[in-house]
């Protein structure tokens, strides 16, 4: 599998990587998170590690559990990680949180790893099961550089008992972190379902399934029902378009297993809607990946209006398929999209109609950001990447640099 990527980056970069993995050899490496379907956490995991044991590292992947209240309580603490607000972590909230968290300690077997990956708060609280000897990397896929302060000051108890923390970008390390922190951005894989090459019956095949009319200009925007995405906002965006330009809006989503807001924000999304024809809201299992790639491929324009945003690697894809992105200038979002080269940043519903119809007159400009911004991410933010970064970072802490 990994000669196949031979075909995106040069033989110099594999090369690289083989020499990096034969450092590694015997390291056995575990990667928890809260989820094997929905989210950009569990697609990157799935391409991760097989990867890493392809190199000679064995590498495991478990995920832990938890019933609707445990997913509750870390939707909460996602939010207020995020933006602190009325709403406050309180005792019971607490008391799930670690009733979980040592059930889970008693179910997921860290003992014959070398380094443990925690990706995200949910499994924080494993690190209390850390041995003698092992490597436990806290990898933070959300923004924690303002949160809700007594949020972070209960999760810190668990974060600071790491050797190490990752984030995306460097506006997102906390600061007073007592550990190492250091910045990789997460990547897509081209050879995923969700980004290779289709071949056209097979978008069409897609547009017939859901009704979509292909003459018509498609305005798309792919994320989980999550208010944080905002995705009321792209139809006030949208609506303020109509207005000049006939064009159809789709939004395209699953709900995430660790996510129970998500059915909330569907049926909200749903309402606004109401019976306009031109606005496709699209519930998809999570494992409709080869759907999102046809719909990504026929866009004429691709928006990520979100409110905040960990990294937001439906922005890369878009870009992948040469498609310029308008995204919101937040978070990792304004880290993948140049402005005015590769798509356009906006702060507002009206910026968002304002450059959807800019891109919606002009042809030319689409397809040269377009270019611009396949290559973009051919260069930044494939997978390939990303995994020599985590075998860099393995190798430091063993060696104890």
């Amino acid at each position: 599998m990994l000669e196949e990527y031979s075909r995106f980056i040069d033989e110099g970069s594999l090369l690289e990587l083989q020499k990096v993995a034969e450092r590694l050899r015997g390291v056995k490496v575990l990667h928890v998170n809260s989820t094997k379907l929905g989210g950009g956490v569990a697609e990157i995991l799935y391409r991760m590690v097989p990867l890493m044991n392809e190199l000679g590292i064995e590498t495991h992947w478990e995920v832990i559990k938890g019933d609707l209240d445990f997913f509750k309580v870390t939707k909460k603490i996602h939010n207020l990680l995020h933006l602190p607000g009325e709403e406050k972590l309180n005792h019971e909230d607490v008391i799930t949180y670690m009733k979980y968290t040592y059930q889970n300690v008693s179910y997921i077997d860290t003992d014959p790893f070398d380094v443990i990956f925690i990706h995200d708060p949910q499994p924080l609280g494993l690190i209390v099961k850390k041995k003698r000897g092992q490597k436990w990397i806290w990898r933070c896929h959300i923004d924690v550089s303002t949160p809700d302060e007594e949020t972070w000051k209960f999760l810190e108890m668990f974060v600071n008992g790491y050797d190490a923390s990752i984030f995306h970008i460097p506006e997102f390390v906390r600061e007073g972190v007592s550990i190492p922190a250091f910045v990789i951005p997460p990547s897509i894989d081209p050879l995923h379902d969700k980004n290779r090459e289709l071949k056209e019956d097979y978008v069409h095949h897609v547009f017939n399934k859901f009704g979509i009319d292909p003459e018509k200009p498609i305005v798309l925007q792919v994320s989980r029902f999550d208010r944080l995405k905002d995705p009321i906002g792209v139809i006030e965006a949208y609506r303020i378009v109509r207005r000049r330009y006939e064009c159809q809006l789709v939004l395209a989503g699953s709900f995430a297993s660790d996510d129970p807001e998500g059915e909330e924000v569907y049926r909200e999304v749903l309402e606004v809607k109401g019976d306009d024809p031109d606005v496709f809201v699209l519930n998809l299992p999570p494992n409709s990946h080869m759907e999102i790639n046809a719909l990504q491929r026929a866009a004429t324009v691709v928006v990520q209006k979100s409110i905040r945003e960990g990294f937001g690697l439906v922005v890369s894809e878009a870009m992948w398929k040469g498609k310029p992105v308008i995204g919101s200038n937040i978070g990792g979002i304004r880290r993948q999209i140049i402005n005015g080269v590769t798509g356009y940043l906006i702060n507002s519903i009206e910026g968002t109609a304002f450059r959807i119809k800019q891109l919606l007159a002009d042809e030319k400009r689409r397809e040269e950001m377009g270019r611009n911004a396949h290559e973009r991410v051919k260069h930044s933010f494939l997978i390939t990447r990303h995994l020599k970064d985590y075998l860099l970072l393995v190798s430091s802490l063993i060696d104890g640099g």
